[in-house]
Protein backbone atom coordinates (compact mmCIF):
# COMPACT_ATOMS: atom_id res chain seq x y z
CA UNK A 1 0.00 0.00 0.00
CA UNK A 2 0.95 3.44 -0.91
CA UNK A 3 2.59 4.89 2.32
CA UNK A 4 0.73 8.61 1.75
CA UNK A 5 -2.32 6.38 2.08
CA UNK A 6 -0.85 4.15 4.57
CA UNK A 7 -0.28 7.75 6.98
CA UNK A 8 -4.03 8.93 5.45
CA UNK A 9 -5.56 5.46 6.81
CA UNK A 10 -3.76 5.97 9.90
CA UNK A 11 -5.00 9.23 10.60
CA UNK A 12 -8.77 8.52 9.59
CA UNK A 13 -8.25 5.59 13.10
CA UNK A 14 -7.01 8.20 14.87
CA UNK A 15 -9.56 10.84 14.27
CA UNK A 16 -12.70 8.06 14.81
CA UNK A 17 -11.09 7.07 17.74
CA UNK A 18 -11.18 10.12 19.07
CA UNK A 19 -14.92 10.38 18.03
CA UNK A 20 -15.15 7.58 19.69
CA UNK A 21 -13.87 8.41 23.21
CA UNK A 22 -15.47 11.55 22.69
CA UNK A 23 -18.97 10.30 23.00
CA UNK A 24 -18.24 8.76 25.87
CA UNK A 25 -19.73 11.89 27.83
CA UNK A 26 -23.22 11.53 26.40
CA UNK A 27 -23.23 7.55 26.50
CA UNK A 28 -22.97 7.95 30.28
CA UNK A 29 -25.65 10.85 30.55
CA UNK A 30 -28.04 8.67 28.44
CA UNK A 31 -27.36 5.79 30.62
CA UNK A 32 -28.67 7.95 33.92
CA UNK A 33 -31.17 9.35 31.80
CA UNK A 34 -32.45 5.49 32.09
CA UNK A 35 -31.95 5.23 35.56
CA UNK A 36 -28.24 3.82 35.35
CA UNK A 37 -26.31 4.87 38.55
CA UNK A 38 -22.93 5.45 37.90
CA UNK A 39 -21.93 2.51 39.85
CA UNK A 40 -23.69 0.11 37.52
CA UNK A 41 -22.19 1.90 34.61
CA UNK A 42 -18.75 1.33 35.40
CA UNK A 43 -19.45 -1.99 36.66
CA UNK A 44 -20.78 -3.06 33.35
CA UNK A 45 -18.20 -0.75 30.95
CA UNK A 46 -15.15 -2.54 32.29
CA UNK A 47 -17.02 -5.99 32.14
CA UNK A 48 -18.06 -6.21 28.92
CA UNK A 49 -14.99 -4.00 27.73
CA UNK A 50 -12.52 -5.76 29.75
CA UNK A 51 -14.08 -9.41 28.35
CA UNK A 52 -14.05 -8.24 24.86
CA UNK A 53 -10.77 -6.64 24.60
CA UNK A 54 -9.36 -10.28 27.12
CA UNK A 55 -10.64 -12.40 24.34
CA UNK A 56 -8.99 -10.60 21.24
CA UNK A 57 -5.52 -10.30 22.90
CA UNK A 58 -5.90 -13.70 23.94
CA UNK A 59 -6.87 -14.31 20.04
CA UNK A 60 -3.70 -12.55 18.68
CA UNK A 61 -1.45 -14.07 21.42
CA UNK A 62 0.31 -10.49 23.03
CA UNK A 63 0.45 -12.43 26.11
CA UNK A 64 3.55 -14.53 25.16
CA UNK A 65 6.58 -13.61 26.55
CA UNK A 66 5.24 -10.71 29.54
CA UNK A 67 6.58 -10.82 32.50
CA UNK A 68 4.69 -11.53 35.78
CA UNK A 69 5.55 -8.64 37.11
CA UNK A 70 4.21 -6.37 34.21
CA UNK A 71 1.11 -8.30 34.19
CA UNK A 72 0.33 -7.84 37.34
CA UNK A 73 1.29 -4.44 37.60
CA UNK A 74 -0.77 -3.66 34.72
CA UNK A 75 -3.82 -4.73 36.57
CA UNK A 76 -3.01 -3.21 39.39
CA UNK A 77 -3.19 -0.19 37.28
CA UNK A 78 -6.51 -0.99 36.40
CA UNK A 79 -7.73 -1.79 40.30
CA UNK A 80 -6.54 1.40 41.73
CA UNK A 81 -5.53 4.34 39.13
CA UNK A 82 -7.83 3.62 36.31
CA UNK A 83 -10.72 2.64 38.45
CA UNK A 84 -10.28 6.14 40.22
CA UNK A 85 -10.17 7.99 37.44
CA UNK A 86 -13.55 6.48 35.87
CA UNK A 87 -15.22 6.80 39.12
CA UNK A 88 -14.29 10.55 39.55
CA UNK A 89 -15.28 11.04 35.44
CA UNK A 90 -18.59 9.59 35.47
CA UNK A 91 -19.28 10.56 38.75
CA UNK A 92 -18.12 14.44 37.40
CA UNK A 93 -21.08 13.69 35.05
CA UNK A 94 -23.69 13.42 37.11
CA UNK A 95 -23.04 17.18 38.88
CA UNK A 96 -21.77 19.24 35.77
CA UNK A 97 -22.17 19.06 31.94
CA UNK A 98 -20.54 17.20 30.01
CA UNK A 99 -18.66 19.16 28.08
CA UNK A 100 -17.48 20.95 30.95
CA UNK A 101 -15.76 17.45 32.24
CA UNK A 102 -14.60 16.91 28.91
CA UNK A 103 -12.51 20.46 29.20
CA UNK A 104 -11.19 19.96 32.45
CA UNK A 105 -10.05 16.51 32.16
CA UNK A 106 -8.24 17.31 28.90
CA UNK A 107 -6.06 19.33 31.66
CA UNK A 108 -4.39 15.68 31.75
CA UNK A 109 -1.81 16.03 28.67
CA UNK A 110 -0.42 19.56 30.63
CA UNK A 111 -0.11 17.84 34.14
CA UNK A 112 2.12 15.04 32.46
CA UNK A 113 4.49 17.37 31.19
CA UNK A 114 4.49 18.81 34.36
CA UNK A 115 5.11 15.55 36.23
CA UNK A 116 7.52 14.70 33.88
CA UNK A 117 9.68 17.93 34.75
CA UNK A 118 9.34 17.60 38.00
CA UNK A 119 10.29 14.09 37.75
CA UNK A 120 13.65 14.48 35.77
CA UNK A 121 11.99 12.67 32.63
CA UNK A 122 12.23 16.14 30.56
CA UNK A 123 13.98 19.55 30.87
CA UNK A 124 11.32 22.42 31.05
CA UNK A 125 11.62 25.07 28.03
CA UNK A 126 10.09 28.35 27.19
CA UNK A 127 7.39 26.57 25.08
CA UNK A 128 6.32 24.19 27.89
CA UNK A 129 6.79 27.12 30.22
CA UNK A 130 4.23 29.08 28.05
CA UNK A 131 1.95 26.04 27.50
CA UNK A 132 1.58 25.42 31.30
CA UNK A 133 0.51 29.43 31.71
CA UNK A 134 -2.16 28.77 28.84
CA UNK A 135 -4.02 26.03 30.04
CA UNK A 136 -4.11 27.39 33.94
CA UNK A 137 -5.06 30.51 31.94
CA UNK A 138 -7.87 28.53 30.00
CA UNK A 139 -9.28 26.87 33.18
CA UNK A 140 -9.49 29.51 35.17
CA UNK A 141 -11.56 31.53 32.36
CA UNK A 142 -13.09 27.85 31.47
CA UNK A 143 -14.51 28.17 35.56
CA UNK A 144 -15.28 31.89 36.17
CA UNK A 145 -17.89 31.53 32.94
CA UNK A 146 -19.67 28.46 33.72
CA UNK A 147 -22.93 29.85 33.34
CA UNK A 148 -25.20 26.90 33.66
CA UNK A 149 -27.26 25.83 36.29
CA UNK A 150 -25.71 22.17 36.74
CA UNK A 151 -22.40 24.08 37.32
CA UNK A 152 -21.28 23.35 40.64
CA UNK A 153 -17.89 23.51 42.41
CA UNK A 154 -17.68 19.31 43.45
CA UNK A 155 -18.64 18.54 39.97
CA UNK A 156 -15.50 20.71 38.81
CA UNK A 157 -13.38 19.33 41.23
CA UNK A 158 -14.18 15.81 40.90
CA UNK A 159 -13.43 16.22 37.07
CA UNK A 160 -9.86 18.00 37.82
CA UNK A 161 -8.99 15.40 40.08
CA UNK A 162 -9.93 12.49 37.02
CA UNK A 163 -7.39 14.56 35.16
CA UNK A 164 -4.87 14.40 38.22
CA UNK A 165 -4.78 10.55 38.29
CA UNK A 166 -5.13 10.03 35.10
CA UNK A 167 -1.85 12.09 35.16
CA UNK A 168 -0.38 9.54 37.35
CA UNK A 169 -1.18 6.91 35.67
CA UNK A 170 0.48 7.74 32.79
CA UNK A 171 3.81 8.52 34.67
CA UNK A 172 3.62 5.46 36.10
CA UNK A 173 2.71 3.49 33.47
CA UNK A 174 5.33 5.09 31.42
CA UNK A 175 7.82 3.26 33.33
CA UNK A 176 6.61 0.48 34.62
CA UNK A 177 4.58 -1.53 31.93
CA UNK A 178 7.14 -0.70 29.17
CA UNK A 179 7.44 -4.47 28.51
CA UNK A 180 3.49 -5.06 28.15
CA UNK A 181 1.84 -4.52 24.54
CA UNK A 182 -1.18 -2.40 24.35
CA UNK A 183 -3.06 -4.18 23.10
CA UNK A 184 -2.61 -6.41 26.42
CA UNK A 185 -2.25 -3.84 28.64
CA UNK A 186 -5.69 -2.59 27.68
CA UNK A 187 -7.22 -5.85 28.37
CA UNK A 188 -5.40 -5.97 31.83
CA UNK A 189 -6.22 -2.83 32.68
CA UNK A 190 -9.93 -2.78 32.10
CA UNK A 191 -9.75 -5.96 33.77
CA UNK A 192 -8.22 -4.53 36.64
CA UNK A 193 -10.95 -1.87 37.29
CA UNK A 194 -13.47 -4.32 36.48
CA UNK A 195 -12.13 -5.84 39.81
CA UNK A 196 -12.56 -3.72 41.55
CA UNK A 197 -15.89 -2.38 41.06
CA UNK A 198 -16.92 -6.02 41.37
CA UNK A 199 -15.84 -6.30 44.50
CA UNK A 200 -17.36 -3.04 45.53
CA UNK A 201 -20.65 -4.24 44.48
CA UNK A 202 -20.57 -7.44 46.30
CA UNK A 203 -19.50 -5.89 49.52
CA UNK A 204 -22.62 -4.12 48.92
CA UNK A 205 -24.59 -6.70 48.22
CA UNK A 206 -28.72 -5.94 47.69
CA UNK A 207 -28.09 -2.20 47.87
CA UNK A 208 -25.79 -2.54 45.23
CA UNK A 209 -25.13 -2.23 41.40
CA UNK A 210 -25.59 -6.20 41.21
CA UNK A 211 -29.16 -5.47 42.40
CA UNK A 212 -29.90 -2.99 39.85
CA UNK A 213 -28.92 -4.66 37.14
CA UNK A 214 -32.03 -6.59 36.50
CA UNK A 215 -33.60 -3.54 37.10
CA UNK A 216 -32.45 -1.91 34.25
CA UNK A 217 -34.56 -1.09 30.34
CA UNK A 218 -33.60 -2.36 27.44
CA UNK A 219 -32.84 1.56 26.40
CA UNK A 220 -30.48 1.81 29.49
CA UNK A 221 -28.39 -1.54 28.33
CA UNK A 222 -28.43 0.14 24.92
CA UNK A 223 -26.41 2.60 26.03
CA UNK A 224 -23.98 0.94 28.21
CA UNK A 225 -23.63 -1.53 25.48
CA UNK A 226 -22.59 1.24 23.02
CA UNK A 227 -20.32 2.86 25.36
CA UNK A 228 -18.59 -0.04 26.51
CA UNK A 229 -18.00 -1.25 22.65
CA UNK A 230 -17.55 1.98 20.90
CA UNK A 231 -16.43 4.21 23.23
CA UNK A 232 -13.90 1.89 24.86
CA UNK A 233 -13.46 -1.45 23.03
CA UNK A 234 -13.81 0.16 19.15
CA UNK A 235 -12.10 3.79 20.21
CA UNK A 236 -9.07 1.58 21.63
CA UNK A 237 -8.32 -0.69 19.33
CA UNK A 238 -8.81 2.04 16.32
CA UNK A 239 -6.14 4.43 18.37
CA UNK A 240 -3.97 1.60 18.40
CA UNK A 241 -4.17 0.97 14.55
CA UNK A 242 -3.88 4.30 14.00
CA UNK A 243 -1.03 4.94 15.84
CA UNK A 244 0.56 1.94 14.44
CA UNK A 245 0.62 4.19 10.94
CA UNK A 246 1.47 7.77 11.88
CA UNK A 247 3.28 7.67 15.35
CA UNK A 248 2.41 8.48 19.23
CA UNK A 249 3.05 12.27 18.52
CA UNK A 250 0.82 12.38 15.64
CA UNK A 251 -1.85 10.29 16.60
CA UNK A 252 -1.39 12.37 20.06
CA UNK A 253 -2.45 15.45 18.21
CA UNK A 254 -5.36 14.29 16.51
CA UNK A 255 -6.61 12.53 19.61
CA UNK A 256 -7.34 16.98 20.48
CA UNK A 257 -10.69 15.92 18.54
CA UNK A 258 -11.94 14.09 21.23
CA UNK A 259 -13.22 17.32 23.60
CA UNK A 260 -14.36 19.10 20.75
CA UNK A 261 -16.93 15.71 19.64
CA UNK A 262 -17.70 15.98 23.49
CA UNK A 263 -18.65 19.65 23.54
CA UNK A 264 -20.71 19.23 19.95
CA UNK A 265 -22.36 16.15 21.17
CA UNK A 266 -23.78 17.32 24.25
CA UNK A 267 -24.56 20.83 22.92
CA UNK A 268 -27.18 18.38 20.04
CA UNK A 269 -28.22 15.90 22.41
CA UNK A 270 -28.78 18.04 25.60
CA UNK A 271 -28.76 21.27 24.50
CA UNK A 272 -25.58 22.17 26.32
CA UNK A 273 -24.27 25.71 25.60
CA UNK A 274 -20.20 27.03 27.02
CA UNK A 275 -20.61 30.66 27.68
CA UNK A 276 -18.29 33.00 25.54
CA UNK A 277 -15.86 32.78 27.84
CA UNK A 278 -15.63 28.96 28.48
CA UNK A 279 -15.28 28.66 24.62
CA UNK A 280 -12.18 30.93 24.95
CA UNK A 281 -10.96 28.85 28.05
CA UNK A 282 -11.04 26.03 26.34
CA UNK A 283 -9.91 27.25 23.37
CA UNK A 284 -6.23 28.28 24.75
CA UNK A 285 -6.37 24.56 27.08
CA UNK A 286 -6.44 23.25 23.60
CA UNK A 287 -4.20 25.26 22.24
CA UNK A 288 -1.70 24.90 25.08
CA UNK A 289 -1.97 20.99 25.03
CA UNK A 290 -1.07 21.06 20.54
CA UNK A 291 1.52 23.17 21.77
CA UNK A 292 2.90 20.50 24.32
CA UNK A 293 2.28 17.48 22.28
CA UNK A 294 3.56 19.12 18.49
CA UNK A 295 7.19 17.60 17.90
CA UNK A 296 10.08 19.44 17.83
CA UNK A 297 13.60 18.77 17.16
CA UNK A 298 15.87 17.16 20.36
CA UNK A 299 19.72 18.36 19.93
CA UNK A 300 21.14 14.80 20.88
CA UNK A 301 19.56 11.50 21.31
CA UNK A 302 20.23 11.46 25.13
CA UNK A 303 19.75 14.95 25.76
CA UNK A 304 15.72 14.27 27.34
CA UNK A 305 12.58 11.89 26.76
CA UNK A 306 10.16 12.75 25.39
CA UNK A 307 6.76 13.45 27.16
CA UNK A 308 5.44 10.15 28.32
CA UNK A 309 2.41 9.83 25.96
CA UNK A 310 -0.45 7.34 27.14
CA UNK A 311 0.17 3.94 25.34
CA UNK A 312 -3.88 2.77 26.54
CA UNK A 313 -6.33 5.50 26.03
CA UNK A 314 -9.59 4.55 28.41
CA UNK A 315 -10.44 8.45 29.09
Amino acid sequence: MNARIIVLVGALFCLLSAAAFGAMAMFGKLSYDEGVSVDALLLVRFGLAGLVLMAIALARGVFRGIPRRAVLTSLGMGVFGYAAQAGLYFSALTRIDASLVALLLYLYPILVMAGAILLGRERASRRRVWALGMALAGIVLVLSGASSGRFNLTGALLAISAAVVYTCYILVGDRTTAAVPPLALAALVCIGAFGTFLVAALVRGADGPLAELGNIQPTGWLWLATLSLVSTVAAILLFFAGMARVGPSVASILSILEPVVTVVSAAIVFGEHLGPLQVLGGAVVLSAVLIVQWPTRTVTETQVRPTPQPEIMLT
